[in-house]
C-alpha cells in the first residue's frame, strides 16, 4: 500500500476507435520502464494510479466499467484522462460503443465526453485521438473526430494535450505526464498552436535530418537505398515538427530516414490525407493545407 506521504495521481485510459498501437508503443517505453511508470515514483512523492485500461488490466465486465464511474464522481478534477482513437460521431456515435448500459450499448463519445468533463486534464494520445488520423481518413462514414473537436462541439472546458503520431514515440507520452506530475499543467506557451508540447514538437524534422546536407547542396535521391536527399522521393520532414533525428526510435536504436525510409508526417493535423501520397513529393498547391486538419 502506498504511503500516506505519497500523492497518488489516478489516470483512466481509455481507448476509442484505435489499434492500440498507441498503447503499444508507450508500453515499450525503456527509460523509465512501463513498470516503474505504474509501481515506481517517476517524480519522488508522486505515483500513477492506473484506474482503467482494457488492454492490460485483468476485470472485465460492469466491474471495470463501474471503476470509470466512481473516479469520475469521486476524484473529480483530480485525474488524468488518457484518450487513444479517434471518437466515433455518426449516427449518435452507434459505430463505436464500449459497455451497455439498461441494455443499450453505450456510444464511445458519450463515454469520452463524461470522463472529459470531470478530468483534471485530458492527454489525446496518437494522432487518431489528436486529430482522427487514420480513423478519421477520408471518406470517413464513422465521422470520427479528434478529442479536440468532440470537446468544442460538447462545449467541454477542459486542459487538453496532444501527444500525436503513429504510434506516439513513448518519450513524448511520458514525459508529458512526467511533466505534469513535477510541475503542473503546461503553460499556453508550452503548447503549440495544435496543443502539441513544444518540448517534442518544436522543430522540424528537417532541421535535424542527417540527409540536410544533401537539400542544401541539390542533392536529391531518385530511388530509396540512394544517398541524398529524400524530399523528391515524398518525405515530409519539411512540414514535420517532431523530434525523431535527435530522439530516435526502439530505445535510441534507429528511426524512419535512417532505416533508409521517408517520413510520412504522422504527428501532424490532416495525417493520412492530406500528407499522401506518401512517396511523391508535395505540391506547391498542398503546401497550404499541411497542418490544418482533416
Amino acid at each position: 500500500m502506498a504511503s500516506s506521504s505519497i500523492a497518488e495521481i489516478p489516470v483512466i485510459w481509455f481507448q476509442a476507435s484505435t489499434c492500440t498501437g498507441c498503447s503499444v508503443s508507450v508500453l515499450n517505453s525503456a527509460s523509465p520502464t512501463i513498470k516503474n511508470l505504474l509501481i515506481d515514483e517517476v517524480i519522488p512523492g508522486k505515483h500513477i494510479n492506473l484506474r482503467y485500461h482494457a488492454t492490460v488490466m485483468a476485470g472485465q465486465g460492469e466491474a471495470v466499467f463501474a471503476e470509470l464511474d466512481r473516479t469520475s464522481d469521486t476524484r473529480k478534477g483530480a485525474y488524468l484522462l488518457v484518450v487513444e482513437g479517434a471518437i466515433p460521431m455518426a449516427e449518435n456515435g452507434v459505430y463505436g460503443c464500449a459497455g451497455e448500459k439498461d441494455g443499450q450499448p453505450i456510444p464511445l463519445a458519450t463515454t469520452a465526453e463524461r470522463l472529459s468533463r470531470n478530468a483534471m486534464a485530458v492527454i489525446a494520445l496518437g494522432t487518431c485521438a489528436a486529430f482522427g488520423g487514420i480513423a478519421a481518413g477520408a471518406p470517413n462514414p464513422s465521422g470520427c473526430v479528434g478529442v479536440d473537436r468532440l470537446l468544442h462541439q460538447r462545449g467541454i472546458d477542459v486542459p487538453l494535450i496532444n501527444v500525436p503520431g503513429c504510434p506516439p514515440h513513448p518519450d513524448w507520452f511520458v514525459g508529458t505526464v512526467a511533466s505534469i506530475l513535477l510541475s503542473g499543467l503546461p503553460k499556453p506557451d508550452e503548447l503549440d498552436e495544435h496543443k502539441r508540447p513544444k518540448a517534442y514538437y518544436g522543430k522540424l524534422i528537417h532541421e535535424n535530418c542527417p540527409r540536410r546536407a544533401y537539400f542544401e547542396e541539390g542533392k536529391f535521391a531518385k530511388k530509396f537505398g540512394d544517398p541524398g536527399c529524400l524530399n523528391e522521393l515524398g518525405c515530409k520532414g519539411p512540414v514535420t515538427y517532431a523530434d525523431c533525428p535527435l530522439r530516435l526510435w526502439n530505445n535510441g536504436t534507429s528511426w524512419c530516414i535512417a532505416s533508409g525510409g521517408s517520413c510520412i508526417g504522422c504527428v501532424e493535423p490532416g495525417f493520412p490525407d492530406l500528407l499522401a501520397p506518401f512517396y511523391q513529393k508535395l505540391t506547391d498547391e498542398a503546401l497550404p493545407a499541411i497542418g490544418k486538419g482533416q
